[in-house]
């Protein structure tokens, strides 16, 4: 595995990739966020950013998204996947920010985590891009490039690999990691065609150097 200096090293040399990494979720707001997070969930970014300006639209309020009609809500989302589960889930999560928060986004990972559709992941997304609170939150891209470069152990859970990115990251850089992490794995450390032949770590990385040793 990694120590925590050449987890920094890997690191820089992917802000160098994507200097510009960020969130990619259309939003104006924290509730906007939080409810296009949620709809994110096994979907792409691209397919909930199709679908969430006519949901925003309609439904600008938590009280506006409480009130509607769930038919009518899964009409906005149904080009998302699992959209009848994710169209109770905003529901009632638009219904639970009235009701316990004020109408408010909370700013706590506890608190986010009891709404409704709300997992640790969305939590922290929520937390880091919303509120800039240090989190980081392990998508499949981050998950993927963690255990690629051992990061952190190959059977590690979720919430381990988390763990050792915390402690090996320092804590104000980590919404920018989490961000460049899912970069480099969206658009470079691919999981079925990862780009090793020009990727400035190939020799930090067994698996990349065992791929590279295959293709010849």
């Amino acid at each position: 595995m990694l120590n925590s200096e050449k987890t920094m090293i890997a690191i820089e040399e992917m802000y160098q990739l994507f200097p510009t990494a960020h969130g990619e979720l259309t939003h104006q707001s924290s509730f906007e966020l939080l409810i296009a997070v949620i709809l994110s969930a096994q979907a792409t970014d691209v397919s909930v950013n199709k679908a969430t300006p006519a949901l925003f639209a309609a439904y600008p309020t938590p009280q506006r998204l409480a009130d509607a009609p769930i038919e009518d809500i899964i009409q906005k989302i149904k080009t998302i996947g699992l959209y009848r589960n994710k169209a109770k889930n905003i529901k009632a999560c638009a219904q639970q920010l009235l009701d316990n928060f004020h109408g408010e986004v909370p700013q706590t990972r506890e608190e986010l985590m009891s709404l409704a559709g709300v997992g640790r992941k969305t939590a922290n997304v929520v937390l880091g891009d919303a509120f800039g609170i240090p989190a980081i939150a392990v998508d499949t891209h981050v998950e993927r490039v963690s255990k690629r470069l051992r990061i952190c152990k190959l059977n590690a859970n979720v919430l381990e690999v988390e763990d050792t990115l915390m402690r090996k990251i320092p804590k104000e850089l980590w919404v920018k990691t989490h961000h460049t992490m899912i970069f480099f794995g969206r658009y470079h450390c691919l999981a079925r065609a990862p780009k090793c032949d020009i990727c400035p770590l190939l020799s930090m990385c067994q698996e990349g150097k065992d791929r590279m040793k295959l293709a010849k």
